[in-house]
């Protein structure tokens, strides 16, 4: 527990795995107390079984759905006192391939959760952030795809490049309430959004993107940013030395970025 942080609260979503569960189970351990939120209950039963301290709960929520969001973030408040200092918006899905071959369905679903349910997380959240500030934290998930326009994630880049956009301008326009606005860039991770087998063959995303030398990190790197962008005052956080390194290769040499995407090809699908 660290000292002067026991009553601190933060909200998750797409806590019932991957990155949401590591950082639930991190916080918690730290003396936070965790909603695990996500519309996978037997996940987030699990997530729930791993936090010993039982400062805790869950919430059924799927974040396409604005009024869902507003019933959890409710019952979250008043399973944590009554104050809620930071949500982190971390649900989403990925989808690759070519831009030409997606399926509209395939496409509404990925705009729907990745986007339109941050922005409802966004919108939801403020008043209970607004409450606890200064100090409270909206950190929201993007992407090294959201950095780095890679061919076969059309979509999932436009996503993620969005989250960033939102991330930017709600740091300027909550600065006033005192809220810290932020956002998260992971680069590969070892989560179960690179676990699926690639349509077409019998290798995971994992399996290809080792295969052809990307770094593809533990996931139990992440909760130590997530944790330094809640106590820090940055925009963008990087997870993983390749996301640090492209990011600053995008500043410097855009063109030679350009120019390594071009000759990727396809790129892997997620």
């Amino acid at each position: 527990m660290t000292t002067g942080e026991a009553t601190r609260s933060i909200f998750i979503t797409g806590g019932a795995s991957g990155i949401g569960r590591a950082v639930a189970v991190f916080f918690a351990e730290r003396g936070w107390f965790v909603g695990i939120a996500d519309i996978n209950e037997a996940g987030m039963a699990e997530t729930l079984g791993m936090i010993s301290s039982g400062r805790a709960s869950t919430h059924t929520l799927d974040v396409r759905d604005k009024a869902q969001w507003e019933a959890a973030l409710k019952a979250f408040n008043e399973a944590a006192g009554g104050r809620i200092d930071v949500v982190f918006n971390n649900a989403g899905i990925g989808e690759g391939g070519a831009l030409v071959d997606q399926a509209e369905g395939e496409l509404t679903t990925m705009l729907d959760i990745n986007l339109k349910g941050v922005i409802f997380g966004a919108q939801a959240s403020h008043p209970y952030l607004a409450a606890s500030a200064p100090g409270s934290v909206l950190l929201n998930t993007a992407s090294l795809a959201g950095i780095i326009g890679a061919p076969g994630l059309a979509a999932y880049c436009a996503t993620k490049w969005a989250v960033r956009g939102l991330t930017e301008s709600l740091d300027a326009e909550w600065a006033d309430d005192g809220i810290t606005v932020a956002s998260l860039c992971p680069g590969f991770i070892d989560t179960p959004i690179i676990g699926k087998v690639q349509e077409g063959t019998n290798q995971t995303a994992k399996e290809a993107l080792i295969e052809q030398g990307v770094e593809v990190s533990s996931v139990d790197i992440v909760p130590d940013v997530v944790w330094r962008a809640v106590h820090g005052d940055d925009l963008h956080y990087t997870v993983g030395r390749e996301a640090g390194r492209l990011r600053r290769l995008k500043r410097w040499l855009p063109g030679m970025v350009r120019k390594q995407m071009r000759k990727s090809g396809m790129g892997i699908e997620v």
